[in-house]
C-alpha cells in the first residue's frame, strides 16, 4: 500500500509533488559521514591503481578534456564504470532502502529494477582535467518502452559549482524539445535565441556528503569542470518499473536489470 510505505519511509506528498513538477528531488542526509568515508575509500582503491573498465576523459571530447590520451592529464578518468558489480559496498548503495521505498512512489510500481546498461558508475571528477559536460537529457541516448526511469546520484563529498556539481533546468522534463534544437551529439545548442530562456533557468543542485538527488530521465542537466583541489566522487545508478522493458536490440538491453530488494 502506497500510502504504508509512504508513513514507514517518511515519504512527504509535498515532496513527491515537487519531484513530478520540477524532475528533480533531493534528500539530505541519506548516507552518514562514516558511510561516506568509507565508500570513498572503496573508490580510491579501484581509482590508485586504476580498475577497469573505466571511461577516460579524453575520450569523450568535452570542453576542458586533456587532447587525448598522450599529453598531460590523459590518463584522468572520468567514469568507473560497471559499479554495481564491482564490490559489495557499491552494490548495497545501488539497493540502498530509501531508494527502494522512493523509487515504487515515484516510478508507481510494485518493483523497480536497477539497470546494468546506464549509469551504473561513478562518476570522478579531477582537478585540472576534468571536464565540462553541455545540456541533455539522458533518455535521448536510452532506449526503452516509456521515457521513465530515474537517475539517483549519491554525494560522498560537497558539491558545488566550484567543484563541478551537477546543474538543471527545473522542469524540463515535461518540455517537447523539436531536433532542431539539439546539435548532432544530442546536446542543447545554446546560440539559439529559442533556448535561451530555458537555459537561463538552470539551478546548480548543491549537495552535501550524504545527499542523495533523484532526477527523472528526461530533466535536462549539464555540469562544470571541478576547479577544487580534490577529486569529486558521485556514485550514480538509473532505475525503471519492472514493466518499461529495454527495446531489443539496443544498447539498453545489454545486461539484465536487478529487481531491488523489499522496501516494505
Amino acid at each position: 500500500d502506497k500510502e504504508v510505505l509512504m508513513a514507514t519511509h517518511g515519504l512527504e506528498q509535498s515532496q513527491i509533488k515537487q519531484f513530478h513538477s520540477a524532475g528533480y528531488i533531493v534528500l539530505p542526509g541519506v548516507l552518514t559521514a562514516s558511510e561516506c568515508a568509507q565508500l570513498r575509500q572503496v573508490i580510491q582503491n579501484d581509482l590508485e591503481p586504476l580498475v577497469g573498465p573505466a571511461e577516460f576523459e579524453a575520450d569523450m571530447g568535452y570542453p576542458g578534456a586533456p587532447a587525448n590520451r598522450d599529453v598531460s592529464g590523459g590518463d584522468t578518468p572520468r567514469r568507473l564504470l560497471h559499479a554495481y558489480a564491482r564490490n559489495d559496498s557499491l552494490k548495497s548503495l545501488a539497493q540502498h532502502p530509501v531508494l527502494g521505498a522512493w523509487l515504487k512512489v515515484l516510478l508507481d510500481c510494485a518493483n523497480p529494477m536497477l539497470s546494468q546498461c546506464h549509469h551504473n558508475c561513478v562518476m570522478t571528477k579531477h582537478p585540472g582535467f576534468s571536464s565540462a559536460t553541455l545540456w541533455h537529457q539522458d533518455i535521448r541516448y536510452w532506449s526503452f518502452d516509456r521515457p521513465e526511469l530515474i537517475s539517483a546520484w549519491f554525494a560522498l563529498g560537497t558539491e558545488d559549482a566550484s567543484r563541478g556539481a551537477l546543474q538543471v533546468i527545473p522542469a524540463s522534463h515535461q518540455e517537447n524539445i523539436d531536433r532542431g534544437r539539439l546539435d548532432s551529439a544530442l546536446f542543447l545548442r545554446p546560440e539559439l535565441a529559442v533556448n535561451r530562456p530555458l537555459i537561463e533557468c538552470a539551478q546548480v543542485v548543491n549537495l552535501n556528503a550524504g545527499d542523495l538527488l533523484l532526477f527523472h530521465c528526461r530533466l535536462f542537466h549539464a555540469a562544470g569542470q571541478n576547479q577544487s583541489s580534490q577529486v569529486k566522487l558521485s556514485p550514480v545508478f538509473t532505475y525503471h518499473a519492472e514493466d518499461n522493458l529495454p527495446i531489443p536490440g539496443t544498447r539498453s538491453e545489454r545486461l539484465p536489470s536487478i529487481a531491488l530488494q523489499s522496501a516494505e
